[in-house]
């Protein structure tokens, strides 16, 4: 058994949810935010993950593959319009368009990602555990 590419594996899972969760991070923040650099309301930004071959396995076996971060792109639904003729960013008609971050999908995706982070660490926790017992039975 080969703990070090179990761990190899588990990094990549690591960094793509890390990743998932600065984004989401990120949308909470800027859920409130109607003028951007760009110009407009904050676009809510979505991570999606591809499979990712980490090393082939012998001779025509199946290689081992983990996952990696493919993209970031931001979600185009468009943001709830909401009349408030003091903003500054009012219309002429007193609509204002806010960003397409709903605050409740944003906290299961949050909480989604992190019991990933915590079982792909629970991973590498119980390798490392595995290797220090395989040491202390070659004493």
């Amino acid at each position: 058994m080969n703990l070090i590419a179990a761990v190899d594996i588990t990094s990549g899972a690591l960094n793509a949810q890390k990743t998932r969760l600065d984004i989401v991070a990120q949308n909470i923040a800027n859920a409130q935010t109607t003028r951007t650099l760009a110009g407009g309301p904050y676009q809510r930004q979505v991570v999606s993950f591809e499979s990712e071959l980490v090393r082939q396995t012998g001779s025509g076996g199946a290689g081992l593959q983990s996952v990696r971060v493919s993209g970031i792109t931001p979600d185009r639904t468009p943001g709830q319009q909401v009349y408030n003729p003091q903003h500054p960013d009012a219309g002429p008609d007193g609509m204002v368009t806010m960003p397409n971050v709903n605050l409740s999908y944003e906290m299961v995706d949050l909480i989604t990602a992190s019991r990933a982070y915590e079982a792909n660490l629970a991973v590498v926790k119980n390798a490392r555990q595995m290797a220090v017992k395989a040491l202390q039975i070659g004493k």
